[in-house]
């Protein structure tokens, strides 16, 4: 139906011929940020666990507290050298969503500020389509092909809303269980993503530590960031990292 925002693109913004069949590749997407094929990908990596991050937005400092700590997973073998590779989808995607051009921007300064050896970067020139569970599956085997061992999912991961009601087209947790429902068919493994959150004594700690410690977190919702953003106000630096700030107002 078309108000779901993956089907109201295909069927609306896009060409009115699909074609199906066998693929040869001619060259590499025209864009303005690197493509790297996933053989060059591939050759960048360290020969051991690669855990895949997945985003259409800037990486703010959740963000990267959760695909940092995906190295301490039970079933990533940190010891052995595992890396992180953060892999965000670049194309167009929702109307709301910052541009992938802006986006590219800020992830290359971050990964200038931070120099972490263990966080390595490329680009993906992928549209998102929202489309819950099986898209979720798809990202798998994209990032498979990129040399990736382990993905982290997300909760409600690729999900989303009715333009008209409103409501949720998939479970929260829907996306997750398909997943690790498939893994090892797939032959990647699933790493959850933690539901952290950012509290003044503790810094950033899972929800349900916070909650055993009796400690209330601090928030800062999307959409107030967006207004301090376009309002040239302040933004708490444990929310989002003062790089990516800068290129957000200078861009958006």
């Amino acid at each position: 139906e078309l108000e779901h925002p993956g089907v109201r693109m295909v069927s609306m913004e896009r060409g009115p011929t699909y074609l199906g069949g066998k693929l040869t590749g001619l060259n590499l997407p025209d864009r303005v940020f690197p493509c790297k094929t996933p053989a060059e990908v591939r050759e960048m990596l360290p020969p051991n666990d690669v855990v895949a991050f997945q985003c259409r937005n800037p990486v703010h400092r959740a963000h990267y507290e959760l695909f940092t700590r995906a190295l301490d997973a039970p079933n990533v073998h940190k010891e052995d050298g595992a890396v992180v590779l953060v892999h965000p989808t670049c194309g167009p995607t929702q109307e709301d969503d910052i541009s992938g051009e802006v986006r590219y921007k800020t992830y290359e300064v971050l990964k200038e500020e931070k120099k972490d050896p263990s966080v390595f970067w490329a680009y993906l020139p992928y549209s998102m389509h929202m489309a819950g569970p099986r898209e979720a599956i798809q990202h798998m085997m994209i990032r498979k092909n990129y040399g990736c061992t382990h993905f982290i999912i997300g909760r409600d991961m690729a999900g989303s809303k009715s333009s008209l009601t409103g409501e949720d087209y998939y479970g929260p947790y829907d996306a997750q269980d398909f997943a690790k429902e498939h893994s090892a068919e797939l032959g990647v493994q699933t790493v959850p993503s933690l539901n952290l959150v950012y509290t003044e004594e503790e810094g950033y700690i899972t929800a349900d530590k916070a909650e055993e410690l009796g400690i209330k977190p601090v928030k800062l919702s999307g959409t107030e960031f967006r207004r301090r953003l376009r309002a040239g106000e302040d933004i708490p630096e444990w929310f989002a990292f003062k790089s990516v700030v800068e290129v957000l107002r200078a861009n958006v």
